[in-house]
């Protein structure tokens, strides 16, 4: 007689949106889930806010803790899943519990392993505890065993993507309808693709998190959160998507990390891609990393970024492996967690092209003296475009520069935006090659 593998029994923290569709993930796709893993997956123990919400499944047969923490010491717990989120407790607590108890973490908490994920690699390493965050990043797009595993041979070079489907979707909306950004943004959050506080999506913040732990795979040395620039798409106006079409572009909100010289440059900001761009054409909600290896050149991943089925999807591909016993170090090396970050490359050492525009006071001498101040800082203009004519009001004037130091751009901007002619504060946008 053949005795069944013993099963993989879970302690999940979080009820809501990934931590429902991971309970009916499990449930619709167990003997699936089963034969990949070679062993049943279940859930035991589970901690949320509300034990009396109906969440459309039963809770009949788990464990119900109160407190999270009280998951690891449960004796029918054998991994913890972390789906709280955020950086601080009960999260982080919960997580650094597990893995001093030598309990293995499946999170999907981009925030912790942004603002922590060293010491938490540390941690790992030290109890010899497995910690897995294919769900952090990009949700059902499996990034993260792309560049730590299929990608392993490569020396990564340069790492980009549209990773938060809340602004793809604003951007993509006002594209379409020529509609205005607040008018979009509470679309979004009506159909539920935007929070009811939508700050840290709108504003790049999230962006930033996943960019922090793709750089720090791609490159293979920590990134500093605080050192990534950010910028959101708060300030993006329709008239700036209907000149980018006009010019050939479309504007999409991108995490970019390059190596340069042995610094990490680590951006966030609206960026303007030729529409033939494969990251151009990726609309909607969905997401896409594109990573650039000295072997394999360019390689895409496409998909949804978020949502309950996705999310849970890579969940579940984490737990299949360390059910497998396939375990990898954190980051991708085993030193990792021991290495000292490198100086990051600063914004103002990019080098690239960008758009302005302009709102200008209808009279003789004004282009005049916007190009004297792009000539006094060393800015080359490739084109320009000037529409209507409106004594009483502001009208447009929209320059796109040849390649410039940002530092050199930001200077001519100041000097531009102090002309008593500019009559609002300049929009400026990088183009990227796609």
């Amino acid at each position: 007689m053949t005795l069944s593998p013993a099963p993989l029994r879970l302690g999940l923290a979080g009820l809501g949106t990934v931590g429902g569709g991971l309970m009916r993930l499990l449930a619709a796709n167990a003997p699936l889930i089963t034969a990949r893993a070679g062993r049943p997956i279940l859930v035991t123990a589970v901690s949320a806010r509300d034990r009396a919400r109906d969440r459309g499944f039963s809770l009949d047969h788990v464990t119900w803790h109160q407190n999270p923490l009280d998951l690891v010491t449960d004796p029918e717990v054998d991994l913890i899943v972390e789906l709280i989120g955020g950086a601080g407790n009960p999260a982080r607590a919960l997580v650094q519990a597990a893995l001093a108890a030598r309990k293995p973490v499946v999170t999907a908490n981009k925030a912790l392993l942004a603002e922590h994920g060293r010491s938490l690699a540390a941690l790992a390493a030290t109890h010899n505890a497995p910690l897995a965050y294919e769900a952090a990043v990009a949700g059902g797009i499996p990034i993260i065993k792309a560049l730590r595993e299929g990608l392993a041979g490569n020396q990564l070079t340069a790492i980009s993507g549209i990773l938060n489907g809340t602004c793809n979707y604003i951007l993509t909306t006002m594209r379409e309808r020529g509609s205005p950004f607040a008018e979009i943004l509470a679309e979004a959050q009506r159909l539920g693709y935007a929070e009811t506080d939508p700050s840290a999506d709108i504003d790049g913040l999230d962006t930033a998190h996943k960019l922090a732990i793709l750089a720090a795979l791609a490159f293979g040395q920590p990134v500093d959160l605080a050192a990534v620039h950010v910028e959101g798409i708060r300030a993006i106006d329709a008239l700036d998507i209907a000149y980018a079409t006009e010019l050939g572009y479309r504007i999409k909100l991108l995490g970019i990390a390059r190596l340069i010289d042995g610094k990490i440059e680590a951006r966030v900001h609206p960026t303007m891609l030729p529409t033939e761009a494969p990251l151009a054409m990726v609309e909607g909600v969905y997401n896409a990393v594109l990573a650039v290896g000295d072997q394999v050149g360019r390689v895409l991943l496409e998909g949804r970024g978020a949502g309950a089925g996705p999310t849970a999807s890579a969940v579940v591909a984490d737990l299949i492996d360390i059910a497998r016993n396939r375990l990898t170090p954190v980051w991708g090396y085993d030193a990792l967690a021991n290495l000292t970050a490198t100086p990051p490359a600063p914004i103002g050492a990019h080098v690239g092209p960008y758009y302005l525009r302009l709102m200008v006071a209808d009279q003789p001498g004004v282009i005049a003296d916007i190009t004297a101040g792009l000539r006094d800082n060393g800015v080359s203009l490739e084109a320009m475009l000037q529409r209507g004519r409106s004594r009483n009001a502001a009208v447009p004037v929209v320059l796109v520069t040849h390649e410039t130091p940002e530092h050199a751009m930001r200077a001519a901007v100041s000097q531009i935006q102090k002309l008593p002619t500019v009559l609002e504060t300049p929009t400026v946008i990088r183009i990227e090659p796609g």
